[in-house]
């Protein structure tokens, strides 16, 4: 009878989206299956819809897995930015001189706004290579659209709670930054290359959950029930909902019409032998657990540790590091506007030179390297020298 159970589950798990058949397959057996209602059976026929025991309504309830999720994926169109967030963005955009870096730096700040620019650069390229980056969704969308993005993009404010979604996205918002950093923290060790794309991976790692929490009232609290460690709650979801946050993550992500580069590694995450993106996340998410206070598994964390590079000695420095604020990773992505001798003037002056150094140097006259510094300050937006040499810094161009 389980096993009748556990198949009709999956059969409405299927009618969840039109994302690829391999995709749902991957969906674990569930030991048990359990109602949709809020309260927790109280005996094992109960658990089991389809038992002899089983009244119709409750067969009834099971049947309606897919319409709960389906009414979830529809309501995190609506999932809000912080204010703070969007409204950082839009003072970006607006300036006279946008950087490139900034734009994308504000846009992986926040859930919200990176799935609406993200979906948007995505329609955009119209079947051509899809985006998985925000570096790539800037470049492919204006700053003129991007701008129109944030401003449409509906907000939620610590003081002042959204009804529908409670004090959900604070609580989101905060492990999912706090995942991001510790995932760009592991990349940074062990030299990992599409560090942008898992940027995006890391922020959107439990999407899932948000959809458990608006399709089932008891989640997370009554699903997670004596669970401790992100291990026992992921096989909590399995046995209790038939479904896990991290697979219904990777449907939401295919059906917003997101590549495969960012669904795969979401889906896969808590898989206990993942390699690859899914590993850096998997270990990103215990890491975010373990600076948060919380409780996770030394051996599991060792485990995926040593799945993507890193030994007990790193992984040490990495954990000791993580609860201190470090500076923000420089993003080279904007193209240098200063010619190759407004550069060189430049380059000397953060050097400390002044003006008749420089001009030697150069084999210049003193007025010229001053044309260029006009020329300079013009193109950075700069008000004087120290502010021309922190905007090039900033921006790897020196």
């Amino acid at each position: 009878m389980q096993a009748t159970a556990a198949a009709k589950k999956l059969t409405a798990a299927k009618k969840l989206t039109t994302a690829k058949k391999e995709t749902v397959a991957k969906t674990p057996s569930p030991a048990k299956s359990s109602t949709a209602s809020s309260q927790r059976p109280s005996s094992p026929a109960a658990r089991r819809p389809n038992a002899p025991g089983a009244a119709p309504g409750e067969r009834h309830q099971n049947e309606g897995h897919g319409r709960r999720l389906t009414l979830a994926f529809e309501a995190l169109e609506a999932f809000p930015a912080l204010a703070e967030s969007r409204d950082r963005l839009l003072a970006v955009v607006s300036k006279d001189h946008v950087a490139t870096a900034d734009v994308v730096s504000a846009v992986e700040s926040d859930v919200a706004l990176i799935i609406a620019v993200l979906r948007l650069a995505n329609r955009a390229q119209d079947g051509r290579a899809r985006v998985d980056t925000a570096v790539t969704a800037v470049e492919v969308l204006s700053t003129h659209t991007v701008q129109a993005v944030a401003s449409r993009v509906r907000t939620f404010d610590f003081f002042e709670r959204a009804s529908v979604w409670d004090a959900a996205p604070e609580r989101f918002r905060l492990h999912a930054l706090a995942t991001q950093h510790a995932a760009d923290r592991i990349a940074t060790e062990v030299g990992y290359e599409n560090r942008d794309r898992l940027t995006v991976t890391s922020l959107l790692h439990d999407i899932g959950k948000l959809v458990l929490l608006h399709a089932y009232p008891g989640y997370p609290s009554q699903v997670h029930r004596g669970a401790r460690t992100p291990e026992e709650r992921i096989h909590q979801e399995r046995r209790e909902l038939g479904v896990d946050h991290a697979l219904v993550g990777g449907v939401l992500i295919r059906r917003w019409g997101l590549p495969g580069s960012l669904a795969t590694p979401i889906e896969r995450h808590h898989n206990p032998d993942v390699e690859g993106e899914a590993a850096f996340i998997r270990l990103a998410d215990m890491l975010a657990h373990y600076a948060q206070g919380a409780r996770v598994s030394p051996a599991e964390m060792l485990h995926t540790a040593r799945s993507v590079g890193l030994g007990p000695d790193e992984l040490r420095r990495v954990m000791y590091e993580l609860p201190s604020p470090t500076s923000q990773r420089q993003r080279h992505v904007d193209p240098c506007p200063l010619s190759g001798r407004e550069l060189g003037v430049l380059q000397r002056l953060a050097e400390g030179k002044v003006y008749k150094q420089i001009a030697h140097e150069l084999t210049l006259s003193t007025s010229t390297v001053r044309t260029h510094l006009h020329n300079i300050y013009g193109k950075l937006g700069a008000v004087d020298r120290a502010q021309a040499v922190l905007i090039a810094t900033e921006r790897g161009w020196l």
